[in-house]
């Protein structure tokens, strides 16, 4: 009887450690601070996380991996481009590029890409297409041919323009099709790049992605594209590798720079729960009132049923609706 009692000691114990567990974690999302937020499990292609996966906010330049990809799908690598005086005069972050400078299509990529470089996206839109207008077209079909339908823009590097929108959801998915491209692979998960401009001037490049040197993380990132305008906030894409398993996630309105590597990890650690089946895939939706600002008002729902907050003895728990 004595052993009998023991054991469902234990097994009390261990359900409350399991349900402990459960409530920490969920109560770790609800820390996450980004107004808009997704992690999509490549593998599957369902959502392991969304948190109003469905808000339309500007891309910044994470728009510069779609960018990319039209650049790759038209023209060669090779190919020399000379920086006009329209590009000159783009706002851009250092190194700035400068009227009569040559490069190839594979430094621009490099500037756009890992550097964040405007100059570089509108010198890229440029060569292929002869104007960033033309360029645009050319970026909105790209993302229609991957059926998305809350994507769309106006400007090749992402800087501030009318009717230029993505989701969270929508960013992931192009993100995985980036992927697909090799050298973007390769470029976003390059720590730091030199290039030398044709008149001899050396350029410095260094990947505005945090994650790859953080400690935590950085043995499974793959790579991933950062992104920032005052309407979008602080914005993030990133893929990593778990177990061979591919985890895109994508952040949209994170209020503070440094909020984006602590949301990405946690959501990280929260999805190899949930792949590894200790916990349920989540949807959060909060009353939003402006791109930047949401409501602290959470509706939490798992496995389609919804659920409120609950706290008793200083303790958090979801519960049933």
């Amino acid at each position: 009887l004595n052993i009998f009692i023991c054991f469902l000691f234990f097994i009390l114990f261990i359900f409350f450690i399991s349900i402990q567990t459960k409530a920490l974690n969920y109560w770790e999302l609800e820390n996450i601070q980004a107004i808009s937020a997704v992690v999509l499990d490549g593998k599957s292609g369902k959502l392991l996380f969304a948190k109003n996966p469905h808000l339309k906010i500007p891309p910044a330049s994470t728009t510069k991996l779609v960018t990319a990809m039209v650049v790759l799908d038209k023209i060669s690598l090779n190919k020399k481009v000379k920086i006009s005086k329209n590009v000159e005069h783009i706002s851009s972050v250092t190194p700035y590029l400068y009227a009569g400078e040559i490069y190839t299509v594979k430094d621009l990529l490099y500037l756009a890409l890992l550097n964040s470089s405007n100059q570089a996206a509108v010198a890229l839109a440029e060569a292929v297409a002869g104007s960033e207008k033309a360029f645009v077209k050319l970026m909105n079909e790209k993302v229609k041919s991957l059926g998305l339908k809350e994507t769309h823009f106006s400007t090749a590097s992402g800087l501030p323009a009318p009717y230029q929108y993505t989701t969270a959801y929508d960013l992931a998915i192009i993100l995985y099709e980036a992927l697909k491209y090799p050298l973007i692979k390769k470029i976003i998960r390059t720590p730091k790049k030199i290039i030398t401009s044709s008149k001899g001037r050396v350029l410095v490049l260094k990947n505005t992605n945090h994650l790859l040197k953080d400690p935590e993380i950085k043995k499974e990132i793959i790579g991933g594209k950062t992104g920032y305008t005052r309407m979008s906030r602080h914005c993030l894409v990133n893929a990593v590798s778990y177990n061979n398993r591919l985890i895109i996630t994508s952040i949209l309105g994170d209020p503070e720079r440094d909020y984006l590597w602590e949301d990405t990890k946690k959501l990280v650690e929260f999805s190899k729960l949930v792949l590894s089946n200790k916990l349920s895939p989540v949807l959060i939706k909060t009353s939003v009132n402006t791109a930047i600002l949401a409501s602290k008002k959470f509706k939490y729902y798992v496995n389609g049923k919804k659920y409120f907050k609950k706290y008793k003895n200083k303790h958090y728990k979801l519960v049933k609706e």
